[in-house]
């Protein structure tokens, strides 16, 4: 029997979503795994718990709309692959409007569950420092941005790279009885109601509002600028945001209208005290289940705690607002992954390690589980001797794979203003899933089925839905083999 077809298991290391997801697909192929998490031995600054797949920044998984929406597609495809990340999901939905959001704790209790009782998979609770060991022979690093600092000197010793950074930021959570209704109300925008189901009696009222005024507005975002914030160390202080992840303080000094833009976006929201939408809004979704528990959707912050409570009961409807936590930061580390991995997610200065998760460079809970997914696969086929043939770049998952293996381009820049010359960067950062990242259509659609001409977000929407069908199409074929 060849190296590559004993049923040695293969190693995964980090139990969150992406190492999670690329377990259950190794197992799921008849090969047996272990599964190894630090927690609770080792606890970090953002987890709260012990379980697998822990939800620590948001509980949303966002858009669930396939058709016309790149996360939502991500969803159908990654379900379409017997995604574990998105099976917890859909069982521990919530009312989210167009989201699919879950409740935390039992999503990860979910996972934790599928994974322990499965007979292939091992959990091991303890650190792996440092390298794997060399008899480990097939490795999955799902370390996300929680890499240890042994592992990720390791790392940059084998690659001689400097590994990226950048700041996550994450958002209060507030008790929902002390969210004061008789000015918040209750309202999807534009009465849509999500894959959790409707919220308030069966309406698809799945986000609580807070309307704010032209003066209330301008006062939050003056209190937002000049509140105390988090002072960096000094080896933190060039880091940058990821900007699908920024501060809400970070975004209100971009300008004073960004947040009004942004998460603070009126449309589509009647206030039933005015039946107008207000000049601004800031919405909160359910966080569990028992809708005892709300988070503010977009705040993630940097600023201290004492600056939040006062600052957020400065927004109408939470002027007694109890936390059941607030805001923080971590810093994130990612791979110069088009460099330094091959398109099979092995590591090329030592090929027995492969990546996954957002180490890789890509950013979200579902793009992490969806190159945990792959990265599982790929080390499958590889235990059982068998090709590992890629997602088609039609595909979502295709194009997730693409961007951090080579979807990047190389910008000159002066290497010293000072002094004449290029020199060559690579322009690789952190991407979340969006159809820019898909090949276009050899045809665009111009008309619709009725003959009229298509323009602006009609003939979007129509290029999206073509595009997503011709990924599921694709994905279907590529699961089959084909």
């Amino acid at each position: 029997m060849s190296p590559m077809t004993r049923k040695d298991p293969i190693h995964v290391i980090g139990g969150g979503l992406a190492g999670s997801e690329a377990a259950w697909q190794i197992a799921q192929a008849g090969v047996p795994v272990v599964l190894h998490e630090m927690r609770p031995v080792r606890m970090t600054d953002a987890h709260k718990t012990e379980g697998l797949a822990e939800l620590v920044c948001s509980n949303s998984f966002r858009s669930d709309e396939w058709e016309t929406n790149a996360v939502g597609l991500l969803h159908a495809e990654m379900r379409r692959a017997g995604s574990l990340i998105l099976d917890a999901g859909d069982k521990t939905k919530l009312p989210a409007g167009g989201a699919l959001a879950v409740d935390r704790y039992a999503f990860s209790n979910a996972v934790t569950a599928a994974l322990t009782a499965h007979p292939l998979v091992t959990v091991n609770r303890g650190e792996v420092a440092g390298l794997p060991p060399v008899e480990w022979d097939s490795v999955i690093v799902a370390t996300g941005p929680l890499t240890s600092p042994a592992l990720s000197s390791a790392i940059a010793g084998l690659t001689g790279e400097t590994e990226l950074a950048f700041f996550d930021a994450i958002a209060p959570v507030i008790h929902r009885d002390s969210i004061d209704t008789s000015i918040a109300w209750f309202q999807s925008r534009y009465d849509k109601a999500g894959p959790g189901g409707a919220g308030s009696g069966g309406t698809g009222a799945d986000y609580l509002n807070c309307p704010m005024t032209r003066d209330e507005y301008n006062g939050f975002i003056d209190a937002l600028l000049a509140g105390d914030k988090t002072v960096f160390k000094e080896w933190e202080a060039s880091t940058p945001y990821f900007d699908g992840c920024l501060p809400v303080e970070v975004m209100a000094e971009r300008g004073r209208e960004t947040l009004r833009f942004g998460p603070m976006k009126p449309v589509g929201l009647d206030d039933p005290r005015t039946g107008r939408w207000p000049y601004a809004v800031v919405q909160l979704r359910q966080d569990n289940a028992l809708a005892t528990l709300w988070n503010m959707v977009g705040f993630q912050t940097k600023l201290k705690h004492a600056e939040q409570v006062r600052i957020f009961r400065m927004i109408p409807g939470l002027e007694s607002a109890e936390f059941a936590r607030l805001g923080g930061l971590h810093r994130n580390t990612y791979l110069n992954s088009p460099k330094v991995l091959d398109r099979g997610l092995r590591l090329k200065a030592m090929p027995r390690l492969r990546f996954a998760g957002q180490i890789t460079g890509v950013e979200g809970y579902v793009e992490s589980a969806a190159i945990g997914l792959l990265a599982g696969r790929f080390a499958a086929a590889e235990r059982l001797g068998h090709s590992a043939a890629a997602p088609p770049p039609t595909t979502a998952l295709g194009a997730l794979l693409d961007h951090i293996t080579g979807g990047h381009v190389l910008v000159e820049e002066a290497a010293h203003p000072e002094l004449p010359g290029q020199s060559r960067r690579s322009s690789f950062q952190p991407m979340n899933i969006n159809y820019g990242l898909l090949p276009p259509l050899d045809d665009a659609p111009t008309t619709a089925a009725d003959g009229k001409r298509l323009k602006g977000k009609e003939r979007g929407f129509a290029k999206k839905r073509l595009m997503s069908q011709r990924a599921m199409t694709d994905v279907g074929r590529w699961l089959d083999g084909g």
